[in-house]
């Protein structure tokens, strides 16, 4: 396409996780059918040969690839596949004006459009490609399930629904009529704010410095994003945050709709003592529910395990990485 975005790509190595020796990593670039230009790095196992599974890997929820998804990739890559960690539209080193917006539909786009790059990739087997999706990723990745039959597997991990948290708060502490209008008359005169200023304003990310009685998730976010474990100077919740109403749609379009239609193969894995855990457990409930394809779907649960500790294990490992792999490798076949 003669219209993509020329994009500043950094070329140092700077992950919030070592570079692997197993794998050769090199940045590459994509477009969406908005015409936005994905930024993406690949991860190639060394001395591989042929046409291998691959896999796209996405997510947390205002993350970048030099974060959790990254990790995810080279692990997997170090495996045999051969994976690619992308950032997506209007964040991190991706294309998109305005920045700092979320879209369940451009957003569930953006997977489609890796598992477009990856079928025309020579290195990889365009029968053979799954994704993972990483918290509120999570979600956009079962919802791409359910719309792209080209993918053969996904793994959805510490997953949240963006558009139920959005519309319902925390736990469905806010779900009501007159909850949901207070939110719409809030964001709808931030945007004449907005159009005004010639700006949009910024939600903040993850607070700081963290209050004494925040609530305990609020302290998981905190020791991953603005400590040295997991800070990165794009990543949006290590910094500003969104725009304040750039996740403004997902309070009337919900996503997972038609999730009991997907006939390809699903793990969903989640921490026991995770907050976000009911996201897991209810999807997949509806997921399967009068779904005839549920032999080949699983939910996980990990042990003690809090929602970050699948960011990057935590101190852990608690990411089930033999698991996942082992998911992969019987259902990219």
């Amino acid at each position: 396409m003669a219209l993509l975005e020329k994009l500043n790509l950094t070329e140092e190595w700077d992950k919030t996780f070592p570079k692997s020796a197993k794998v050769h990593h090199s940045k590459v670039t994509f477009h969406n059918r908005y015409g936005i230009t994905l930024a993406a790095d690949m991860y190639v196992p060394r001395d591989s040969s042929g046409k291998l599974p691959a896999i796209a890997v996405c997510g947390p929820f205002g993350a970048v690839k030099e974060q959790a998804s990254g990790l995810y990739a080279q692990t997997l890559a170090e495996r045999g596949f051969l994976t690619i960690a992308f950032d997506p539209s209007f964040t991190g080193e991706s294309g998109g004006q305005p920045r700092y917006m979320a879209s369940p539909d451009i957003n569930t786009e953006d997977f489609q459009a890796a598992v477009d790059f990856l079928s025309l990739l020579d290195q990889a087997d365009p029968e053979k490609i799954g994704i993972i999706g990483i918290c509120g990723w999570g979600g956009m990745a079962l919802n791409a399930a359910a719309l792209d039959t080209r993918i053969k597997a996904t793994v959805a991990s510490t997953m949240y629904d963006m558009s139920r948290v959005n519309a319902k708060g925390y736990f469905d502490s806010e779900d009501s009529a007159d909850a949901r209008y207070a939110k719409r008359q809030a964001m709808n005169a931030q945007r004449l704010a907005d159009y005004q200023n010639g700006s949009y304003a910024l939600g903040g990310g993850v607070v700081d410095p963290l209050p004494e009685d925040a609530p305990f998730f609020v302290k998981d976010y905190y020791d991953y994003y603005k400590t040295q474990r997991g800070y990165h100077p794009r990543s949006l919740n290590s910094n500003g945050g969104w725009n304040v109403i750039g996740c403004m749609s997902f309070l009337n379009q919900p996503i997972l709709q038609y999730s009991n239609e997907i006939r390809s193969a699903v793990l969903v894995i989640h921490g026991e003592k995770a907050h976000s855990c009911y996201f897991s457990r209810d999807a997949f409930a509806a997921m399967v529910k009068d779904n005839p394809y549920t032999a080949n779907k699983e939910l996980m649960i990990i042990p003690d395990a809090v929602h970050t500790d699948l960011y990057d294990g935590g101190g852990k490992n608690a990411i089930p990485f033999d698991k996942i792999e082992q998911f992969f490798r019987k259902n990219l076949k």
